[in-house]
């Protein structure tokens, strides 16, 4: 129990780790295409789709470890989802907090972090990643054996 424990709060420091470079990494891209004159919404759907590749492959191969590749394609698809979901709700609040609120373009995507970043990870831990070792009552896992 104590060793799941540890290795739960280690998973949770992974996740975070790739969460903040995720964050930063769709932040960047976001912030270029303002630069560059494009409009919010395109920075917006740019930054999160870079987002998905980095987080996919990060996630994987780093927090959750999934090494089956028919597993890989089912995470793939439902991290999709997962951000799709996430993508529409950061647009909707983009709208919101630029056009209605006339909050800068610059700060909005701060703001939607706050609304987006828990969302994203209660998705991801479990629904994307779910462990189905875990989900399996003791006697099905040791008949496995």
């Amino acid at each position: 129990m104590k060793k799941q424990f540890s290795q739960l709060i280690i998973q949770f420091i992974k996740f975070g780790i790739v969460g903040v470079s995720n964050t930063l990494i769709s932040l960047l891209v976001y912030y270029i295409v303002i630069w560059l004159g494009g409009h919010y919404i395109l920075g917006n759907t740019l930054g999160f789709v870079v987002g998905v590749l980095n987080s996919f492959f990060w996630n994987n191969k780093y927090v959750f470890r999934k090494k089956e590749e028919s597993s890989n394609i089912k995470a793939f698809i439902k991290m999709t989802c997962a951000y799709g979901i996430t993508l529409v709700l950061s647009t909707v609040l983009m709208y919101v907090f630029v056009d209605l609120m006339h909050i800068s373009a610059f700060l909005a995507p701060l703001i939607c972090l706050v609304f987006t970043v828990p969302i994203n990870f209660v998705m991801n831990k479990l629904w994307v990643f779910k462990d189905k070792n875990k989900t399996k009552p003791e006697s099905a896992k040791e008949a496995e054996q």
